[in-house]
Order: C-alpha cells, then structure tokens, then sequence
C-alpha cells in the first residue's frame, strides 16, 4: 500500500531538470518529479490480473474495500477533478454552481446518476433556443451515508443567467437545491477540492480523526470559523464509483513538458502562490512529486 508523507514544502528543482507544465486560464502549474518512467511496467489483462512486464509473471491485482485505503487513486482522481474545473470555469456570469440534495438518504448510484441526467435535460430544454450548455458534475458522500451532487454548468452563448430558485428546485424535484456563482474564488479546483475532501470538526466526526490522525485546521466559512478535518471525508468515498462526470464541451488541459527554466520563462518573475511537495512510498519504490502554481490574479 502506498505511504504518502507530506515533509518540507520548499521546493529544490535544477533549472534544466524536466517538468510538466499545465495552464489553465489564469493558473499555471509546474509539476517535477524525482522518478520518471516512460515505459508501462505492468499491462493489465482482466480486472483481477495483470502481467509482470520486467519478469513475465501474471499476478493479482490488490483490490481495495475504501478508497480511502488508496490515497495515490483518490488524489489524483482530485487532481483530475482541478484540471477540468480550472480549465473550463472561472466564475463568470454565465456560469452557475448548483448543489443537489436528497431529502431522504438516498446511496443508489445508479438512480444518482439518472436523476441527475434527468435535471440536466430539463435545464437544457429550457435554454434550447438561446444557447448550448456544458456542465461538471461531482458526487460528494455525507457522513450519513447520502451523496450531494455539486454541479458546475455554463451557458455558453450567454453573458449572464439566472434561473429563479423555484425554477430549479422543481427541475429537481428530489429535495433541496442551492444556486450560487463563484465569482469571488480565484481557484475554484482547489476551493472544491478541499469541499469534498475536508469535513467539519464535530463529536461525531472527532473519533475518525483521532484514528486516522488527521489534522486540524481553523477555516472561516459563510463568515463562521471552523475547525476542519483535512481529508476527513476520504473514508466515505466507496470504490468502483465515478466520483465525476462532463459534458463533451469540458475539456482537460494540454500538459506539455519542458525544462525548468523555459517554464519559468512562461510565468516570468512572478513567485508561486502554492507549492508542495510529496514524498511517496510505494514497497521498495520511493519517488518525490513537487508542484508550484502561479496565479495571475493575485499579487506576490
């Protein structure tokens, strides 16, 4: 099993060492890492077995109970997750970010995914004259045991929406509803990020955080401080589950590779917002991931 250890955050990349670059509208990120393979190791032949390309060997596939057994998967599923919002939604007035809850405690995945399809149908029927509409849905667990689908949707021939409230809470039909722009957020992959990974500090969540030794951070929201279990929602998420889904007009980023010093050329003297660093452990395989990300809407 994989062992991440977050150490020291500065980050030490030679100038002509090899990094990926990722640009996203106003956010750039430069990601370096130890250990680069070029070449695939394994190759998969069922869902249970794969072969051993360096000796030949068929094995098994370690299958995991929780994805919080699997902290490498989840991550990068998160990662995944930035990129797509961060490369399609900035804020704008054509956008909308829409919150979806069952009034009962719903953990059928399958009816997820229908009702959820259905609400977008609706929407769409209603702006069929005026414009075509992307969306980024994301399941996020509760701790008792339902799922909140939080919904990125732009209206792209449109310079503003609104959609009164009523509107949409009968579009859904299945509980409650909140409508919200994220107009104020200059990194709204990161600010969702933490949204469904973190959960609120309570007697009920105190026992988990204690087991797991997590830490505890002091995080004002809807002008309230809080205290916030970092990555204290990981357990809930369940394995074989598409965490998200995309319209086809939501794109992923290009990632080109580049040295060091002509990434820095691209940011120029600008200084990183965010950097850090991992230390992953996995068997005998040690490796280091180090990211900056530059944000061009805030000042050094």
């Amino acid at each position: 099993m994989e062992k991440p250890k977050k150490e020291k955050s500065e980050v030490c990349i030679l100038p002509d060492d090899i990094v990926t670059v990722t640009k996203m509208n106003h956010l750039t990120e430069i990601q370096h890492m130890q250990k680069m393979n070029s070449r695939a190791t394994i190759k998969k032949i069922d869902k249970d077995h794969y072969a051993d390309l360096s000796t030949g060997e068929i094995k098994e596939f370690k299958h995991i109970e929780n994805r919080s057994e699997s902290y490498n998967s989840l991550r990068q599923t998160f990662k995944k997750i930035r990129y797509l919002v961060n490369n399609n939604f900035t804020g704008q007035k054509n956008e909308l970010f829409v919150t979806l809850t069952y009034a009962e405690n719903m953990t059928d995945n399958t009816r997820l995914y229908t009702d959820t399809k259905n609400f977008m149908k609706k929407i769409r029927y209603k702006y069929k004259d005026s414009t075509d509409i992307d969306y980024l849905s994301i399941v996020e667990p509760q701790g008792r045991g339902a799922w909140h689908v939080h919904m990125l949707i732009r209206f792209n021939a449109l310079n503003s929406v609104f959609i009164p409230f009523n509107e949409v809470s009968e579009m859904w039909g299945h509980g409650s509803v909140t409508v919200d722009r994220l107009d104020g957020i200059d990194n709204i992959g990161a600010y969702l990020s933490a949204y469904l990974a973190d959960v609120e500090l309570t007697n009920e969540t105190m026992w988990r955080c204690m087991e797991e030794n997590r830490e505890v951070i002091e995080k004002e929201i809807n002008g309230e401080k809080k205290n916030i279990i970092k990555g204290g929602r990981l357990h809930m998420y369940p394995t074989g589950m598409n965490l998200y889904r995309k319209s086809k007009g939501i794109e992923f980023p290009e990632r080109k590779k580049m040295t060091y010093k002509n990434a820095k050329k691209i940011v120029g003297s600008a200084q990183p917002h965010y950097s850090k660093r991992y230390d992953i452990e996995i068997d005998d395989f040690a490796n280091t991931v180090q990211y900056e990300q530059y944000n061009s809407k805030r000042k050094n």
